[in-house]
């Protein structure tokens, strides 16, 4: 082999990746090189990623205030959600899928690999179709925000004719929410943290949108509802706001909670929430069942082919400034999701 074609092989190896090796600041811990391209395994579909997702749980598992799931010794590629075309199947997996548009969701869950690279495999059923006419970037808020909106709202079953709030009704999650809801039929309240955030709950498609400031926010929202209260709270702080939800939660209503940032240790108040035989149902993406994530994944398909969910990228990073797209999320200055494009 000549010494040209064994360098030409050799950069054919090589993608562009960003990776950390322990867990610290952005700035200080990430690094942007060439990583071996992967070989997908039986069962498994090589992706060639072009958008990457940024999610709070991904800066978390960076930042060291959150498990990655494994020894990072060695090195992460970070980031759980991407979209890109397949390029490679391995053993098992029907040839007819390379060239396949995809999203891919919790790439990163308990794996050294995730979206944050040029290349990435993943188990098929993780690679999910993209519309030929959705935006890669789209593709990449699909996972963590839009199954966990879709969690949230359908965990108890059909929403149809129901009251749902959804808290942090302008947040990554609170979007997609707020419009699964409405195209279940349901009527929407939202809440908000100013004024700015409030226009983007309402431009979601909220019916009532309030900011969560307001002093007299138990009586909007039973107004709202026209006094009945509420059937369903998609909640984004579930400690800071339990005593204003089971002040609007109907009997056996459900809190549908996806985190509690502000309050990860919150003291439930136990025998209001007994008599009125309050529900909550914990949601995580990476642990849902598989029959809670092929509903998910088929309605997605569904919301884009028909045009039917609008989106918000707050925000779009090269590779190389992967470090600025990790902070944008760290510092809440995003009013929507982050992408890094990986061109």
């Amino acid at each position: 082999m000549s010494t040209e074609l064994g360098e030409s092989n050799a950069k054919e190896r090589k993608m562009k990746a960003a990776w950390f090796e322990q867990p610290g600041d952005a700035s200080d811990v990430m690094i942007i090189g060439d990583r071996e391209k992967p070989q997908p395994n039986a069962g498994e579909v090589l992706v060639r990623i072009y958008a990457s997702g940024v999610n709070p749980s991904d800066v978390k598992k960076r930042g060291g205030l959150q498990s990655t799931g494994l020894d990072i010794a060695g090195f992460v590629i970070p980031h759980s959600d991407g979209a890109g075309i397949i390029k490679e199947v391995g053993e098992g997996v029907d040839i007819s899928r390379v060239g396949e548009r995809v999203w891919v969701y919790q790439a990163q869950y308990g794996r050294h690999w995730g979206t944050a690279s040029e290349y990435i495999c993943v188990p098929e059923k993780m690679a999910a179709r993209l519309p030929d006419l959705v935006d890669f970037s789209v593709g990449a808020c699909m996972g963590i925000p839009a199954m966990t909106a879709h969690r949230c709202v359908f965990s108890d079953g059909d929403v149809a004719g129901k009251t749902i709030l959804v808290t942090g009704a302008s947040g990554r999650v609170g979007h997609y929410a707020v419009q699964w809801a409405k195209l279940s039929g349901a009527t929407v309240i939202g809440t908000a943290g100013n004024d700015h955030r409030c226009r983007f709950a309402k431009e979601s498609g909220a019916d009532h949108v309030f900011s969560y400031q307001e002093a007299d926010l138990v009586d909007r929202i039973m107004q709202a509802s026209g006094g009945k209260g509420v059937d369903r709270i998609v909640e984004v702080e579930f400690g800071d706001n339990i005593e204003t939800s089971i002040q609007v939660l109907k009997t056996s209503g459900t809190i549908a909670t996806y985190s509690s940032s502000h309050d990860p240790k919150p003291v439930l108040p136990f025998y209001p929430m007994m008599f009125n035989n309050i529900s909550v149902q914990m949601v995580l993406v990476y642990n849902m069942s598989d029959e809670a994530k092929n509903h998910a994944i088929e309605d997605i398909y569904r919301a884009l082919k028909k045009k039917q969910l609008t989106h918000r990228i707050a925000r779009t990073f090269p590779l190389v400034d992967i470090a600025d797209a990790h902070q944008s999320i760290e510092s809440n200055s995003a009013d929507g999701c982050v992408v890094v494009e990986i061109k």
